[in-house]
């Protein structure tokens, strides 16, 4: 096992130090062919975390590198890091991006396209509490209209190749976000567990009717209303980090410069908890709960664990990618991941645990901010629904139903048969609508999806990204993809959500015993990742995925079936 450092019970360290390197595979060594030798011999792992964090970039690693000293800089340098990886799907979202990560398949084959069409469910309640109070014992109840589910989920993910090959397998599943815990599971009905408003971990009524003991345990240590009125301050001395903290673009031009506080009321403080580096520590205790109480890990079957760590994206989108809060998040979230794994290394064996770490998206700088370092860069936001709202309104007038046309995050949805009834030629209304758009500023392109199958995709990232989005069976004919850097109008916060680079290009990461210490230029997605741990598990995906297994990550073939 590797040297650890002891952990506490509840509150994890801040200050504990990398425990060391592994340096890169040199293959033609005889050290290496021995590694290789007991890695090809060495049994699957009998847990698999996948570590999502929600918008981190894969440029925060170079450029805070000197200052990592913890879970990031452990899994980046002692694993195997795909630093030209992408969500390689055009709406780069949080629901479409945790779809993808376990199911080896991207949007058009999971259905998950929009955050809007996630996993809203009224159907699966959330169980919460009965009056927003923070004191114990707590009262839960089934709340109407706040329910999620993985219904719109459609295939199978990594937890259904696990537990067809042993039904003993479980899951384990947490996030701050309903979305960011829900699909990397896919439909699976394992433990699944969010964070509410309230100040507590949930679920809904699609995975149980009330919550575990160990649950109700973990939120009732309060803690949203113990840390009310905490100010979150720099990590290291201000010297330390090269952003300005007075930056009035940023959070609205309010509440803008260090340091930030909870407020006092319990209630509030748990509201707003999501925005602090906190609920990262927070969620990652709530897994070292579930790990114990579960007792996942302890074999001879495999299990997996999947933890969202939702700040970064809540202090990117506030603050923007190039902040001083956000270096500082970054910097904590290490720290954080760094006391995980210790912790999670004093209880199990780290021989047995094979570790993935990606995100669900990058982001964009704010408009203004780009514009004022990139040449030629515009401050762009682009208002394309007055356009199509009077299209609509015109064809509401020739009797076609309200929704007939719309838009929505890029997709032109069509009712085809409501408008061909009407007698409008709709190829040619689409046509006249594309022509009007092209002509706004800030507007880069619009494609027919048919288009695409004469496109040359390897080449043109952005065709193959939309080809990779929209499902065969949806109402969409038509995409529109904005000049990079541009925003939507009326957005008032950092953002994503676009086929660029900067919003696609995500971390890769593999660590473990069966995987190299290297850094890889390759090509690769976050498709590739459930493939990749199959193979590695020894497991067969229960249909055909868009991914494929990296192999370049891999420390020795295993033997056994391919994970394909």
């Amino acid at each position: 096992m590797r040297r650890t450092l002891p952990a506490p019970a509840f509150v994890l360290s801040l200050a504990l130090a990398l425990d060391g390197v592994p340096t890169p595979v040199a293959a033609q060594t005889p050290v290496a062919r021995q590694s290789a030798r007991l890695a090809a011999e060495a049994p699957p792992p009998t847990l698999v975390i996948l570590i999502t964090v929600d918008q981190l970039r894969t440029d925060y690693f170079d450029r805070f590198a000197s200052q990592l000293t913890g879970g990031l800089a452990r899994l980046s340098r002692g694993g195997a890091f795909f630093v030209n990886a992408y969500q390689d799907h055009a709406i780069t979202e949080t629901a479409p991006g945790h779809a993808v990560t376990l199911s080896g398949r991207f949007p058009r084959s999971t259905g998950v396209v929009q955050n809007v069409a996630g996993v809203q469910d009224p159907q699966a309640p959330l169980i919460d509490k009965a009056e927003p109070s923070s004191s114990f014992p707590f009262r839960y109840r089934t709340v109407p209209g706040q329910g999620a589910s993985p219904f719109r989920f459609r295939g199978t993910a990594l937890i259904d190749w696990l537990r067809i090959a042993d039904p003993r397998s479980r899951a384990l599943s947490v996030s701050r976000k309903d979305r960011g815990a829900i699909l990397p599971l896919g439909r699976a009905k394992q433990d699944v567990y969010w964070y509410a408003e309230s100040g507590i971990f949930t679920t809904s009524t699609y995975y149980r009717d009330t919550l575990p003991d160990w649950v109700e345990r973990f939120n009732a240590r309060a803690v949203p209303a113990a840390i009310a009125e905490r100010e979150w301050r720099l990590l290291l001395p201000e010297s330390a980090y090269a952003e300005p903290d007075s930056v009035p673009v940023e959070n609205r031009g309010q509440n803008f410069v260090f340091p930030h506080r909870l407020p006092a009321d319990p209630v509030q403080a748990a509201r707003l908890l999501p925005t602090m580096p906190w609920m990262d520590r927070l969620t990652l205790d709530l897994a070292l709960e579930g790990i114990d109480r579960l007792g996942l890990g302890r074999g001879p079957h495999p299990d997996l664990l999947a933890v969202s760590l939702s700040t970064t994206d809540a202090v990117g989108h506030t603050y923007g990618p190039d902040s001083r809060e956000l270096h500082d998040q970054v910097l904590r979230l290490d720290r954080y991941l760094g006391a995980f794994l210790d912790s999670l290394y004093k209880v199990r064996d780290s021989s047995t645990i094979a570790i993935a770490l990606t995100a669900d998206h990058g982001v964009q700088p704010y408009p203004q901010l780009r514009a004022r370092r990139v040449p030629n860069a515009r401050a762009q936001f682009v208002n394309v629904a007055q356009v199509v709202q009077q299209v609509a309104d015109s064809l509401a007038r020739s009797g076609l139903p309200r929704g007939a046309l719309r838009f929505d995050d890029g997709l032109f949805f069509l009712d085809r048969a409501a408008v061909t009834r009407a007698g409008i030629d709709t190829d040619r209304l689409q046509r006249q609508l594309r022509q009007r758009l092209l002509r706004m500023p800030g507007v880069m392109r619009i494609d027919f999806l048919r288009d695409f199958a004469r496109v040359d995709t390897t080449k043109d990232a952005i065709a193959r990204r939309w080809l990779h989005m929209v499902p065969a069976d949806f109402p969409v004919e038509m995409v529109l993809t904005l000049e990079p850097g541009a925003y939507w109008s009326g957005v008032t916060y950092a953002t994503h959500g676009t086929p660029h680079d900067e919003d696609a290009q995500v971390p890769v990461i593999f660590y473990g015993p069966w995987f190299r210490s290297t850094r890889l230029r390759e090509f690769a997605t976050v498709a590739d990742i459930a493939p990749t741990l199959a193979h590695v598990l020894r497991v067969s995906p229960l249909e055909r995925l868009d991914g494929r297994v990296l192999r370049a990550a891999l420390l020795a073939p295993p033997s056994g079936t391919s994970g394909r």
